[in-house]
């Protein structure tokens, strides 16, 4: 029987991860297949279960489910514990579930190799403290940046982040309106309201002339986000689009063993 993977969240009917994983597979002749179905939080511990009995090998994980993948996961390794998120599971033969996070490994990948940003000694603004950003500030931590400001509406919740992992870095936490004054070198999405079509209330002058801006959502078309980067003097504007496939890459290579280049998928999902 073929090896099957699926990616589990809500919404996911604009995912590229099936073609993602699909390119990869071909790419490096491993036999595979992968879905995406919807699964809304208040049935995700009774369909993982029974995507797990039915034979699935692993699955993705995106939102708004990765916090209570975390919950669900058996095993979590280091970059999910300390994120509190897990967005890959991979089934173990005895039921076993292993919980990963590879979301900040994407994101620093892409920021780095991709794209050429430099993150020592740069002062960032993440935008959000959902799972997405808290798989992602412990590796942006390690690259050195002067600082990471997290801002939320809820401060709690981003209070919540500083507290697990301030010991990897100088890490803050605030609400949008005291964002006012304050500048940033780069300023990183990771709310979800692109799905709506919208950014967070941030001021005109919170981006640092030549400073980058970067979506951690992405579309066929510029996000919002995008667009407000592009507006207010971005030296590069991008969305998640290389976050998405980095993570998927490692993603692979936890599932599969076989780690698959990255540039030509890049080049032929956003030439398509």
């Amino acid at each position: 029987m073929m090896d099957r993977y699926a990616l589990v969240g809500s919404p996911v009917h604009h995912s590229i991860s099936p073609q993602v994983h699909s390119l990869f597979a071909d790419q490096t002749d491993q036999v595979m297949d992968y879905v995406a179905i919807e699964v809304k939080p208040d049935e995700f511990i009774r369909r993982v279960r029974q995507l797990a009995d039915d034979g699935f090998k692993g699955l993705n994980v995106t939102v708004p489910l990765k916090n209570l993948a975390w919950e669900f996961a058996d095993i979590r390794d280091d970059h999910a514990e300390l994120a509190g998120a897990v967005n890959v599971f991979k089934f173990d033969p005895d039921g076993t579930s292993r919980g990963y996070n590879t979301d900040g490994i994407g994101l620093l990948r892409d920021l780095t190799q991709n794209h050429g940003v430099e993150l020592k000694h740069r002062r960032v603004l993440v935008l959000g403290a959902g799972g997405a950003v808290q798989g992602v500030i412990v590796p942006l931590l390690s690259a050195e940046p002067e600082s990471i400001m997290i801002a939320n509406r809820t401060v709690a919740k981003a209070e919540a982040i500083v507290r697990r992992v301030r010991k990897f870095g100088n890490l803050q936490s605030c609400g949008y309106e005291a964002l006012a004054d304050r500048t940033y070198d780069l300023v990183i999405n990771g709310t979800s309201m692109g799905l709506l079509n919208e950014v967070p209330p941030l001021p005109d002058t919170v981006l640092n002339p030549g400073g980058y801006a970067y979506d951690m959502m992405y579309g066929r078309k510029p996000t919002a986000f995008v667009k407000w980067g592009q507006q207010h003097g971005a030296a590069k504007s991008l969305d998640g689009t290389g976050m998405l496939i980095e993570q998927a890459a490692e993603t692979f290579w936890i599932w599969r063993g076989v780690r698959p280049e990255t540039a030509p998928v890049i080049r032929e999902l956003k030439s398509g």
